[in-house]
């Protein structure tokens, strides 16, 4: 298991824990972290799941793939360390993974 800490916009943090395997955003839903909507459950077929990556987790997490990148043009307020949490896969490396989650969702 990978601790992971969401922080939102208005600065709550939520430190919780991923199982391997799983997605960043499978996490935030099972524990409630506010503002991720996932409205495709999963399938990168929307930008409601977005959430910026910290700088220092940006090696550890890689860059979108295309069909990522192209549901981040829909995405709100894009940033170079912008994500979708769905496709971002929880493993030991990524154990104390920073993200945060935008105002608004695409």
């Amino acid at each position: 298991m990978a601790k992971i800490t969401f922080t939102t916009h208005d600065n709550q943090t939520f430190n919780v824990e991923g199982e391997d395997g799983a997605t960043v955003m499978e996490t935030a839903i099972k524990n409630a972290v506010p503002g991720i909507e996932a409205e495709c459950g999963g399938a990168c077929a929307c930008a409601t799941c977005h959430v910026y990556v910290a700088d220092t987790w940006m090696e550890k997490v890689g860059s979108p793939e295309a069909m990522e990148e192209d549901m981040l043009d829909f995405a709100y307020d894009v940033r170079p360390t912008s994500r979708l949490s769905c496709q971002i896969r929880i493993s030991d490396d990524l154990d104390g993974l920073a993200v945060t989650v935008p105002e608004r969702q695409g």
